[in-house]
């Protein structure tokens, strides 16, 4: 995928970049799941470069959701048909921006919106790995299933001005 086709980019990619003073650097912040349980930790932050700001946490998931583990095979919205979720390696997961609270006194990250047994479903990637709009859409409504929108309403601009990305 050519960068001009690309959403996402890590933070530490681009060298024209950087936190703004005015916010906290949450790389290596432990994250925490709606009741404190532990989900990994901050290991990147991803940028929308035409918005000019982090829209995802970069998660890596802590071992223990992964060996917590699920069935491997989920069954789709078509009956019948299933689709391997997570393959070996892939232990890195996105967070929208506007779902996480800061505790910087502990520089710890909360969200009160998702819990452990979302966090353990939703669908991971590998590290470094290009983020394609399909793979944001299906993480974003494992975490807010209540936003049903028509499919269409997550392929245009106004993607990142969605109650997710807002802080």
């Amino acid at each position: 995928m050519t960068d001009d086709k690309k959403n996402l980019f890590y933070l530490d990619q681009l060298s024209d970049y950087k936190v703004a003073s005015d916010y906290s650097d949450v790389r290596g912040w432990k994250v925490l799941d709606v009741d404190r349980k532990p989900v990994g930790k901050v290991d990147g932050l991803l940028v929308n470069k035409k918005d000019e700001r982090v829209v995802y946490l970069d998660v890596e998931v802590d071992k223990a959701i992964i060996e917590d583990g699920h069935e491997p095979f989920e069954t789709s919205d078509k009956k019948g048909t299933h689709e391997y979720l997570n393959e070996d390696g892939e232990n890195h997961l996105i967070i929208p921006i506007g779902l996480v609270d800061l505790d910087e006194s502990n520089k710890k990250v909360l969200t009160d919106e998702i819990s452990y047994d979302t966090f353990r479903k939703t669908k991971r990637y590998r590290k470094g790995s290009n983020i394609n709009r399909d793979y944001e859409v299906m993480v974003y409504k494992s975490y807010l299933p209540a936003e049903t929108e028509d499919e269409n309403a997550f392929r245009d601009e106004s993607f990142y001005k969605k109650k997710g990305f807002n802080r």
